[in-house]
């Protein structure tokens, strides 16, 4: 036996192997222009593609960070919804599903809340995970919008929701559905504060998020080409029977058409939410806006 050959030559290849591998995953290609780009390159672009602003998928901890002042946040814990109200199973139990993507994205369900200062003014921040489910809203996502809400208004903050979903969660049936309503209500308690509300829409929000909490803001901030709409481009079309634009559904056909406000790079960001939150929490106890009924009392 030639232990030369049979022991140190395979050892020194294993050593060489792991030295000089690169991760699979350390690479990703841009939608846009088929151009790879290292992740941490993306990272350090807060992973917008250097080549094309493609806006990729942000997690949700990086995020925080790059809003917040000086990256400091404290995280707060989302309470929990019902496990399995409805005992729903397809091809495998939504109780198996949950652990698989608590497992995967280190979350307890799809929405996570931080508690901060964003240009020196308080915020309380809600954002999605599209990662577990799809974002998709179901009893722990409204029980965590609620808490978030309730927050707001204890600690006199901004209240801001990030979106990133698919809709209603289908395996919480009807229950899902009753959030839409449970979280409208909570925002109204939060305008009713005299608290400004600001919804960041980004890529995608659709269904049941945006029939709901992601078009009732004060302000509506969109990140660059985010899909936003209700039901999918397909089913519209063979409802109306018609061909749609090519950018439907597009933040920037949205902003043409005055349903958001903005659309915002991800590098302006923090910038215009400071601007705007220093002239909305500037006032004080007086309110930012005059209720519609106010105005009609006053010409009466």
């Amino acid at each position: 036996m030639n232990w030369l050959t049979e022991y140190v030559k395979p050892q020194l290849k294993k050593l060489w192997s792991k030295s000089d591998s690169t991760p699979d995953n350390a690479w990703i290609k841009c939608p846009d222009t088929g151009l790879i780009i290292h992740r941490r390159e993306l990272a350090e672009n807060l992973f917008v593609s250097p080549h094309s602003d493609y806006h990729f998928k942000m997690p949700i901890e990086r995020r925080f960070k790059s809003i917040f002042d000086d990256g400091i946040f404290e995280k707060i814990e989302s309470p929990s919804g019902l496990e399995d109200p409805i005992a729903f199973k397809d091809t495998k139990k939504y109780t198996e599903r949950l652990q698989e993507n608590r497992k995967k994205t280190g979350q307890k369900d799809a929405v996570s809340i931080a508690y901060g200062a964003i240009g020196k003014n308080n915020a309380v921040i809600c954002a999605f995970n599209f990662d577990f489910m799809g974002g998709s809203m179901g009893s722990a996502v409204g029980e965590g919008i609620v808490c978030a809400a309730d927050m707001a208004i204890e600690k006199r903050a901004c209240f801001i929701i990030i979106s990133a979903s698919g809709g209603a969660r289908m395996q919480e049936g009807v229950i899902s559905l009753v959030q839409m309503a449970r979280t409208t209500v909570a925002i109204k308690k939060v305008k009713m504060a005299k608290l400004p509300y600001i919804v960041l829409l980004t890529n995608p929000t659709t269904g049941g998020v945006t029939a709901s909490i992601a078009m009732i803001g004060d302000i509506h901030i969109a990140e660059p080409r985010a899909m936003i709409g209700f039901a999918g481009r397909r089913v519209i079309e063979q409802t109306v029977r018609e061909v749609l634009p090519e950018k439907f559904q597009t933040a920037e056909y949205l902003l043409d058409h005055g349903m958001v406000d903005m659309v915002v790079h991800r590098k302006h960001l923090k910038a215009t939410l400071c601007r705007i939150l220093t002239l909305l929490m500037q006032t004080g106890e007086k309110s930012y806006i005059v209720p519609i009924a106010n105005k009609k009392e006053k010409k009466a």
